[in-house]
């Protein structure tokens, strides 16, 4: 294709020479119209070929195109889903990540269909070239000279723009994100409510006009240096155009040579002119593939220490240990986890007590080795947490996050992928939904388990309340096939009996399986085997619920501030549920720890 591209310029040159040649030669009458004829019909097959052969190629093109992209865009899924947690806490990740995905649809082809391109374009000029040779060894010379002050601002302004947008990838995510803000279907009622509108608005326009300041400025520039090397340029051309209609008078080249001469200048002159745009486009091009390859290039940290990492044994009692670990995010100072050493046993319920940002989920993220602990080390089984393999490790627990997924696919989609390796069976996804107390509101549903969630697809996707989706999410839990279960703030958008159900269904599924739940509703704390209080990422208080509340520490004043809401006194300093129920023990521990447990 790129030879048929550099040739067919010169094949026209030459048609339109020699058929002006013919029409001045008819003039006279030294030439019949059949001459004529045969040369028009030449043109007009040369036209359609042209043609033909131009939309066969945009087909294939487009074809190919589409096909690369997909293949980009899945490398880059196919990478993401390597990647640690950790590199999505990190500002620059997000920019390697932004601009792989920004440039991913478009630069690969872009440099594809810009070096045929050159392939062509250096055909046709090298061919034209030789046909000016023919009148002026200097034309053709004095044009590419013409041309090298214009290459070389070329690549030194796409190399100012590649290292400006790549340093304001921080303005670029701004920009998203205001905008994200407004158009956010989830946001819109606290935008309108609150009247933010104009804010972020405002917010937007502020860091559009720091940004684009920047691009303007290397716009106008690189202009103005291009606006006076054409006056040069167009200069040069006139002298030459001038020198070639001197041969014409002269009667040294007929009138249709110079069409030859003058197209040939021209294209020349465009083919340089080409040439440079698209080499400085594929040099653009090859800096922004490198955001691709930087992050491809992104290193897996969470993986096996040993060479044959060790397979975690499924369906079995496990014990989990922490021994002297702290943590903190990549790129702060600040431990988040101090010195933590706590047990967990095989079959115990554990509940995770503690303050906002007192480090109860970063705990279960070290635990289920999302990260890696800064300093200690984490036992499973009695072995060192990282000599497992990774998946294999993942796929024992069975997780509900405190920010769970909410997926644009059906009700029963939502629920299989709590275990998405397993066949989905109706019955089973039922069954999990019962558990949950979802399966009521899924009846009602127009489609039952397969009703369409979310309307970014389909026309009647139907929008579930906050509590309606963190019900999928724990029917994710109990669909899945665990041997750890883990639960994040796992009822915090149900109302207080949906709550007390599904404890009472964990309570009754997870038979002899871990369980680990951070709540909170202390009141659910009350039946665990350990209860572990966290406060400023330290261990401050570890036991049950009755040991804990004659202790009176730091999980006394959580739970007692907590009761205090659902407690009344009469006038005899009687402490009584709003029911009337008598119950003292509920604020003060009694000697006897295990009847504390079981009164509860």
């Amino acid at each position: 294709m790129a030879i048929f591209n550099g040739v067919m310029p010169v094949i026209s040159a030459y048609i339109n020479a020699a058929l002006l040649n013919s029409l001045a030669a008819a003039y006279i009458g030294t030439v019949g119209m059949e001459v004529i004829m045969k040369l028009l019909l030449l043109r007009f097959i040369y036209i359609f070929v042209n043609h033909l052969v131009g939309n066969i190629n945009r087909i294939v093109t487009r074809i190919y195109g589409e096909l690369v992209v997909q293949h980009i865009k899945k490398m880059i899924m196919d990478k993401a889903r390597t990647i640690d947690l950790a590199s999505f806490d990190d500002p620059e990740f997000y920019s390697r990540l932004e601009n792989a995905n920004n440039e991913a649809g478009h630069r690969p082809i872009q440099i594809l269909e810009s070096t045929f391109s050159i392939m062509s374009t250096v055909i046709s000029m090298v061919s034209f070239i030789v046909i000016l040779w023919g009148i002026s060894p200097f034309a053709p010379l004095i044009i590419i000279a013409l041309s090298i002050p214009s290459a070389v601002i070329n690549f030194i302004y796409r190399r100012k723009n590649v290292n400006y947008i790549r340093h304001r990838s921080k303005e670029r995510r701004q920009m998203f994100y205001y905008s994200n803000l407004m158009t956010n279907k989830d946001l819109v009622k606290e935008v309108r409510i609150f009247n933010l509108s104009d804010l972020f608005i405002d917010s937007y326009i502020g860091v559009f006009r720091k940004y684009f300041a920047g691009l303007k400025k290397l716009y106008v520039e690189e202009g103005s240096w291009h606006i006076g090397l054409d006056l040069v340029s167009s200069t040069v051309n006139c002298l030459l155009y001038i020198f070639i209609a001197g041969k014409v008078v002269a009667g040294q080249i007929e009138v249709g040579d110079y069409s030859l001469y003058t197209g040939a200048l021209s294209s020349i002159s465009g083919g340089i002119s080409s040439l440079i745009n698209t080499t400085a486009s594929i040099f653009e091009g090859t800096l922004f593939i490198d955001n691709l390859i930087a992050f491809m290039d992104e290193e897996q940290k969470i993986i096996p220490l040993i060479e044959a990492p060790l397979k975690v044994k499924r369906h079995a009692p496990h014990e989990i240990e922490f021994r002297n670990v702290s943590f903190r995010y990549p790129g702060t100072e600040r431990d988040v986890l101090k010195n933590i050493n706590v047990k967990f046993e095989a079959g115990e319920t554990i509940v995770l007590v503690g303050l906002n940002g007192a480090g109860k989920t970063t705990l279960l993220k070290l635990l289920i080795r999302l990260y890696d602990p800064t300093e200690g080390v984490i036992l499973f089984d009695g072995e060192d947490i990282r000599n497992y393999d990774v998946q294999d490790l993942y796929s024992i627990f069975g997780i509900i996050f405190q920010d769970f997924g909410k997926y644009a696919f059906s009700v029963k989609q939502n629920i299989a992928f709590g275990d998405i390796d397993k066949p989905i069976v109706q019955e089973e996804i039922e069954e999990a939904a019962r558990h949950s107390s979802a399966d009521e509101f899924i009846q009602a549903l127009p489609d039952g388990y397969d009703t369409p969630l979310m309307r970014y697809f389909e026309e009647n996707g139907i929008e579930l309340s906050i509590g309606m989706w963190q019900k999928l999410s724990i029917a994710r839990a109990f669909y899945g096939d665990s041997d750890i279960v883990i639960l994040d703030e796992p009822t915090a958008s149900l109302d207080a009996l949906a709550e007390q159900e599904v404890y009472n269904q964990f309570d009754r599924l997870r038979k002899d399986k871990m369980t680990i739940f951070v709540s909170h509703r202390l009141s659910s704390a009350t039946v665990a085997d350990k209860i572990i209080v966290l406060k400023n990422g330290e261990v401050v208080e570890l036991g049950n619920h009755g040991e804990l509340m004659a202790n009176k520490g730091e999980y006394y004043t959580l739970f007692t501030t907590q009761a205090k809401y659902y407690v009344t006194t009469d006038k005899n300093g009687t402490q009584r549920i709003d029911d009337g129920t008598v119950r003292s023990e509920f604020i003060e521990a009694p000697d006897n720890t295990e009847t504390d447990n079981t009164s509860e």
